[in-house]
């Protein structure tokens, strides 16, 4: 008599969900890291991904050992992957030094309406009540969270519509690396993303800015930590993730950017925690909870 077959356990989330919130939190640094760096916005972003292409090539070559290689490097998927992250940290640096770090985390933030939007127009997929009510959270607790700093000012627009577009490009980063992520490793489709980013980045900076190189240790100090921590540690985890998990339920953890943002104001500017900032965060969480794959 043959034992009863035990159904195979539903994968674990848990997983890609840390990685999801720990690539939130290295991202949501890098605005910091940005301000330090003492170069211009596109020449911080170049640095930013080209000084993380070594230890990107060595995670790559490390999770590649022993297995079977792709047959093609650089795929049409991964080079979409590259221009979006691109244009991406294009707008990104420059939003963050035309107007307030709150102002560009928050509008650099509405990437899940854009991965909504986009999904639907691009690859006709249809998102959940959960993540729509999830989605609707996350706004309202990003508002809240942020509103105390955010700053619409006639001075600061334009870095707000720089936040905004880099919003677009970040929700158009998040469903061309899942498609990227369909039969390629994390550490590969990141590696050879990277290096088309570094690429077209090297030719803005050359182009735009004057000074490639940083004047002091503390700018370099700056610059590195930004590769290694919010680049190599950020995105690489965000790719990880984005292999096992829905892209628009990704985007909504990224919201969490903003909840550490708070936090480290907080922590090393000495800003308080309102009741409301409280609640916004509260929300979020709500969110990511709501529309948790099941």
């Amino acid at each position: 008599m043959n034992p009863t077959p035990i159904p195979p356990r539903p994968e674990s989330i848990a997983a890609p969900f840390s990685a999801l919130v720990v690539a939130a939190v290295a991202m949501g640094l890098s605005p910091i890291f940005v301000r330090l760096a003492d170069v211009g916005p596109f020449t911080s972003a170049f640095w930013r991904v080209a000084l993380a292409l070594p230890v990107l090539y060595a995670w790559m070559r490390v999770s590649e050992r022993g297995g079977v290689k792709p047959a093609r490097r650089f795929p049409k998927a991964t080079i979409w992957v590259g221009v979006a992250f691109t244009a991406d940290l294009f707008f990104w640096h420059l939003s963050i030094v035309t107007t307030t770090v709150a102002d560009a985390t928050f509008f650099a933030t509405t990437a899940p309406i854009w991965v909504v939007v986009f999904g639907w127009l691009i690859f006709r997929r249809r998102v959940s009540g959960a993540i729509l009510a999830g989605l609707g959270l996350c706004i309202l607790g990003g508002t809240a969270l942020l509103a105390q700093s955010i700053q619409m000012k006639v001075g600061t627009a334009l870095g707000d519509l720089y936040g905004l577009i880099t919003g677009v490009f970040f929700g158009l980063y998040f469903l061309a690396v899942q498609a990227a992520r369909e039969g390629h490793s994390a550490a590969r489709v990141t590696f050879e993303a990277t290096t088309v980013t570094a690429a077209l980045l090297l030719l803005a900076a050359l182009g735009l800015e004057h000074q490639l190189l940083p004047r002091s240790l503390h700018g370099l100090a700056a610059l590195v930590a930004l590769a290694w921590i919010s680049h190599a540690g950020g995105q690489g985890l965000l790719t990880v993730a984005l292999g096992r998990l829905p892209a628009a339920f990704s985007s909504l953890v990224i919201f969490l950017e903003a909840i550490a943002a708070a936090l480290l104001a907080w922590a090393i500017l000495g800003e308080p925690v309102t009741v409301i900032q409280a609640g916004g965060g509260l929300a979020i969480l709500a969110g990511i909870y709501v529309a948790r794959p099941r």
